[in-house]
């Protein structure tokens, strides 16, 4: 089972964080238009953030789930 959870860790926390690339860049534009670079910069960090808080989720949820589950 553990298998599976980082297979989807891997699978979905990248989706999640280029979903989190976009929209964080699209509104950052909007608020600093004159400054691309930080909007870039600022949506990368929210990205790997968002990254990193999917992958301990699944994995912890799996682990969870597992020690709940009868064998």
């Amino acid at each position: 089972m553990s298998s599976l959870a980082i297979v989807l860790a891997l699978v979905f926390s990248p989706l999640a964080a280029l979903s989190a690339y976009f929209i964080t860049y699209a509104e950052y534009r909007k608020h600093f238009p004159e400054d691309l670079k930080r909007a870039r910069k600022l949506s990368l960090q929210f990205a790997l953030t968002t990254m990193a808080f999917f992958m301990v989720m699944i994995i912890l949820a799996f682990l969870v789930i597992d020690k709940l589950l009868p064998k």
